[in-house]
């Protein structure tokens, strides 16, 4: 999912150099609200793996 941000990140810079505004604003709201599902998710998986624990 990072990777899909990124990738979008990257469409919204290109689009916004090269002038198509439209383009890019619709790619860097994709990509913000892509990062921001990839954060709750990491967090979400640190939490459940601190109170599960690691067992040898």
């Amino acid at each position: 999912m990072l990777r899909w941000a990124l990738i979008f990140l990257v469409v919204a810079l290109i689009a916004g150099v090269l002038g198509f505004s439209g383009i890019a604003g619709a790619s860097a709201n994709i990509a913000w609200i892509l990062f921001v599902i990839f954060i709750i998710l990491f967090v979400i998986s640190l939490v459940f793996g601190g109170i599960r624990g690691r067992r040898l």
